[in-house]
């Protein structure tokens, strides 16, 4: 390394050093895909798509089982894919189905739990912004990861479906009597089409990728180019939505790329002390396995997700934990996933679970109880994570089949 033939007396060599590497961290070409797809997730979630979401998934569900409790779900799915943050896809979701859910008599525990579940999808359906984070921390390519985030995106639907199912079918006196008429499958598509182009162009923008089409930076770019032009169909788009979603996206992106160039500040200061290097070697002498190595990193993650919020984690120990995952012969595609995953259920664990306090402000519930009813869907993140784990084709067979 370069700061190796330094010493700790040449202040100025090292200051320069120090500047170098800030920059370098926040003025690559692999980051610029990042404002563009915050911008996008902005200019979206200031069209109807929020209003429409509730009325176009709602008829769809009347003969499942649990009925619109699967809309906080469905909802979060979509708008996830939209916005890529989980604390905004779970304050936007609740705040339309919440109010709807409790007038009709649903129970608050299954309502506050699925939202608070739900929500964490934003960090692990693409374009997720986390997983942008982590590709430029780790230096792995973002298109990649966002194919790999695919599945296990759609596992963690499934498995909190079914819970949400099996829940509703042992217990049907707490879910209210469903007295809506049965539409007609034409009127159920008409009810939805507001629905169709915001999935076409969210589908459009990972097929680019998968397809080799673009670069995760140039498909970046056509989503805002269609989220616009959407924007403009729906009549949405004036002076001041356009205004207030390039104000939204620039501080979020500021903020992301202040956290991304001070966390490359502490790794390279981190390098001079040579913790980094000191723990990859005394994890290599206890001489852990693959798995056991993932399960002592995920009690690691676990805790530092009860006092940092899921961005912070992962720039702040990339520089710690890779050196170990690399020397374990771990596949870091799949590791980004992983971490992904472990950091989704730092959202929903108190006291300093993002989820956890968007809900309590939305409902004006104690975080306690909110945590309480998140509960069962952090089981099932941990599930999700068991089966990755067991199942690691889960996240690395489709980039394994994207075009070169």
């Amino acid at each position: 390394m370069a700061f190796a033939a330094l010493t700790l007396n040449d202040n100025s060599n090292i200051g320069l050093l120090f500047a170098t590497t800030t920059w370098g961290a926040s003025a690559t070409w692999t980051l610029s895909a990042l404002p563009l797809f915050i911008w996008m997730g902005e200019i979206l979630f200031r069209t109807r798509l929020s209003e429409d979401l509730f009325h176009g998934l709602a008829p769809w569900l009347k003969n499942v089982p649990g009925r619109l409790l699967h809309v906080n779900i469905l909802g979060c799915t979509i708008f996830a894919a939209v916005s890529g943050s989980s604390a905004a896809t779970a304050a936007t979701i609740g705040r339309m189905t919440y109010p709807e859910l409790k007038k009709r008599g649903y129970p608050v525990q299954m309502m506050i739990g699925t939202l608070a579940g739900s929500g964490t999808l934003g960090f692990l359906i693409p374009p997720s912004i986390i997983l942008i984070v982590y590709g430029v921390s780790a230096e792995v390519s973002i298109a990649r990861l966002f194919i790999a985030g695919v599945i296990p995106g759609v596992m963690l639907v499934t498995l909190f479906m079914g819970y949400t199912a099996v829940w509703s079918i042992f217990n049907k006196s707490k879910l209210p009597q469903d007295d809506t008429p049965d539409l007609p499958f034409k009127q159920k598509l008409y009810l939805t089409r507001r629905l169709f182009p915001v999935v076409g162009l969210i589908l459009f923008v990972l097929g680019s990728i998968y397809a080799g089409w673009a670069t995760a930076t140039e498909a970046a770019a056509l989503g805002v180019f269609g989220a616009l032009f959407l924007s403009l169909l729906t009549g949405s788009l004036n002076k001041q939505t356009f205004k207030a979603s390039l104000l939204g996206a620039t501080r979020t992106s500021c903020m992301i790329t202040f956290i991304i160039a001070g966390a490359s500040f502490l790794s390279l200061a981190m390098g001079f002390t040579g913790i980094p290097r000191i723990l990859a070697e005394q994890i290599s002498a206890m001489g852990l396995s693959p798995v056991m190595l993932i399960a002592v990193l995920t009690l690691f993650f676990m805790l530092l997700g009860c006092f940092l919020d899921g961005i912070s984690i992962v720039v702040l120990t990339t520089s710690i934990v890779l050196p170990m995952i690399e020397r374990s012969g771990i596949d870091l595609l799949w590791f980004g996933i992983y971490v992904v995953l472990v950091v989704e259920m730092s959202q929903i664990t108190p006291p300093v679970g993002f989820n956890l306090f968007v809900l309590q402000g939305l409902t004006k519930i104690n975080i306690l109880r909110v945590a309480y009813y998140a509960l069962p869907f952090f089981i099932l993140l941990l599930i999700a994570v068991i089966l990755l784990t067991t199942f690691p084709g889960l996240a690395t067979w489709l980039p394994m089949k994207m075009t070169q």
